[in-house]
C-alpha cells in the first residue's frame, strides 16, 4: 500500500505539468494584452473585482489580497475586492466601465457567475471567465480535473499581478503622462517599443510557469513518501472521527480555506471529510488580535476546537509567522497530528521540529511557492481519499469473510 501511495503521490504531482505548459504556450501572448489593458483601466481608476462559489471563492479571495497587498516589495497597492457574496444584480450596482471583473468558476462552469460577468459587461468593465465563453479574455478549461483545472487558473492570476505592475510602471516610466508629463522631468524621453514589452512579458510568463514544473518535478522526487505519510495519518484520523483544521496568512489564508471547502464540498464525487479553515472566521480573527493579539489569531480558534484526534494543517510560504508557530506549539501539546505545507527552507516550524510532517517547496519566490503548495494539498486531499477508498474496501472484504 504505501509504495503504490508514494508512487499515486509522484505520478499526481508530474501529472499537472503537460497540461501547464500546454496551457501557458498558447495562452501567454493574450494573457499580455489583457494585463496591458488591465493596466490601463487601473491607471485610470478602475479596480478589481473577483467573483467565485465555494472553493472557487477562495481564488476570488487570494487574487484580490495579492492585488491589495503584494508580496512583491516595493510595489503599489491596488484596488481589488472579493465580491463572491454578489450576484449579477449588485454587480450592476458595484461595477464601474474602468473596472476590471474576474470570475472563477469550475470547469464544467457556473451559470451565477456568468450572469455578474454579463452585468460587469454591460457596464464596460474589462472581464476574465475562468473559465467561460463570454468576455473579454474567455478560456476554455485548462484541464477536467477540477484540482488542476485550478492549479492553472491560479498561476494565470498570479502572473497577471505580477506583471500589471511591469505595464504601470511602463507607463510612467514610458510616458503615458499626458499633460502632465512636465512633472516627470527624471522619466526617460523615448518610449519603449509595446510589441517589444509584450513579447517579453509573455515569454516570462511561460518562463514562470516552467519554474513551477521544475519545482513539482523536484518535489515529487524529493517528497511523495512524506505526502503519502500525510495522506495515511489524515485518512486514519478522520475515519476515526478527527478533523482537520487549517489555518494559514494572506495568500495562504485562501489555500486553507480552499483545503478545508475540498474536503466539505468535494469537488469530485467523493463523501466530505470533516474540515474547518480557522482562517476564514473574520469575526474571530479580528475580535482575538485587536483582543489578545495576532499572535493568538488561531491559538485561540485551536484551544476552543481541537481535539487529540484532530489534524492541525498549516500552510506558510515562510515558515515563520508567529501566529501559526503558537497554533502548531499548542496542536502539539494537545496531541493533535502536526502537517506544515512550506516554502523556502521551511523556516522555524522545520528548524524547531514543530510539524510531525513538514512538506517543504524550495523555492524563495512567494508565488511560485504557492502554486506548488496547491498541487501539493490538492495531491494530498487525493491521496487521502484513495487510503479512505482502499480501507474500506479492506473493510468490506473482511466482514464478507467473517458473514461467509
Amino acid at each position: 500500500m504505501e509504495a503504490q501511495l508514494e508512487e499515486f503521490v509522484r505520478d499526481s504531482l508530474l501529472a499537472r505539468n503537460g497540461p501547464a505548459r500546454t496551457f501557458f504556450s498558447r495562452e501567454a501572448p493574450r494573457l499580455a494584452e489583457a494585463c496591458r489593458e488591465m493596466a490601463d483601466r487601473l491607471a485610470r481608476g478602475g479596480r478589481l473585482l473577483a467573483i467565485g462559489r465555494r472553493q472557487y471563492a477562495t481564488d476570488a479571495q487570494h487574487v484580490a489580497v495579492e492585488f491589495v497587498h503584494p508580496v512583491i516589495v516595493g510595489k503599489r497597492a491596488l484596488p481589488a475586492l472579493d465580491l463572491s457574496f454578489a450576484d449579477d444584480l449588485a454587480l450592476r450596482a458595484l461595477a464601474r466601465p474602468d473596472d476590471i471583473v474576474m470570475g472563477f468558476a469550475a470547469p464544467t462552469g457556473d451559470p451565477g457567475v456568468d450572469r455578474c460577468l454579463d452585468a460587469a459587461l454591460a457596464a464596460g468593465a474589462q472581464t476574465f471567465a475562468l473559465p467561460g465563453s463570454r468576455g473579454h479574455y474567455a478560456v476554455a478549461p485548462p484541464h477536467a480535473d477540477p484540482f488542476i483545472h485550478q492549479e492553472i487558473i491560479e498561476v494565470l492570476y498570479h502572473t497577471l499581478w505580477e506583471t500589471v505592475h511591469v505595464f504601470l510602471e511602463h507607463r510612467e516610466a514610458g510616458h503615458d503622462l499626458g499633460s502632465t508629463d512636465f512633472l516627470y522631468p527624471y522619466l526617460g524621453r523615448s518610449k519603449a517599443d509595446a510589441r517589444t514589452l509584450l513579447s517579453t512579458v509573455s515569454d516570462s510568463i511561460q518562463a514562470k510557469a516552467g519554474v513551477d514544473e521544475e519545482l513539482r518535478t523536484e518535489t515529487a522526487a524529493r517528497l511523495s513518501d512524506v505526502i503519502a505519510e500525510a495522506a495515511v495519518e489524515i485518512a486514519r484520523r478522520t475515519a476515526a472521527g478527527g478533523a482537520i483544521l487549517t489555518f494559514g496568512n494572506g495568500g495562504s489564508a485562501t489555500d486553507a480555506n480552499d483545503f478545508a471547502l475540498d474536503c466539505v464540498f468535494p469537488a469530485k464525487p467523493r463523501r466530505p471529510i470533516a474540515a474547518a479553515s480557522l482562517s476564514s472566521e473574520a469575526a474571530c480573527l479580528t475580535a482575538i488580535a485587536n483582543d489578545i493579539g495576532r499572535e493568538a489569531m488561531f491559538l485561540r480558534q485551536l484551544i476552543a476546537h481541537g481535539r487529540p484526534g484532530d489534524v492541525a494543517l498549516a500552510i506558510s510560504t515562510s515558515g515563520g509567522s508567529a501566529n501559526v508557530i503558537a497554533a502548531l506549539e499548542h496542536a502539539r501539546a494537545r496531541g493533535l497530528l502536526t502537517v506544515a505545507v512550506l516554502g523556502y527552507d521551511g523556516g522555524e516550524i522545520a528548524r524547531r521540529g514543530l510539524a510531525d510532517l513538514a512538506i517543504t517547496v524550495n523555492c524563495d519566490y512567494i508565488p511560485r511557492i504557492q502554486e506548488v503548495q496547491a498541487s501539493i494539498y490538492h495531491t494530498l486531499i487525493d491521496a487521502v481519499y484513495a487510503v479512505l477508498a482502499t480501507e474500506g474496501r479492506r473493510s468490506q472484504a473482511s466482514a464478507h469473510a467473517a458473514a461467509s
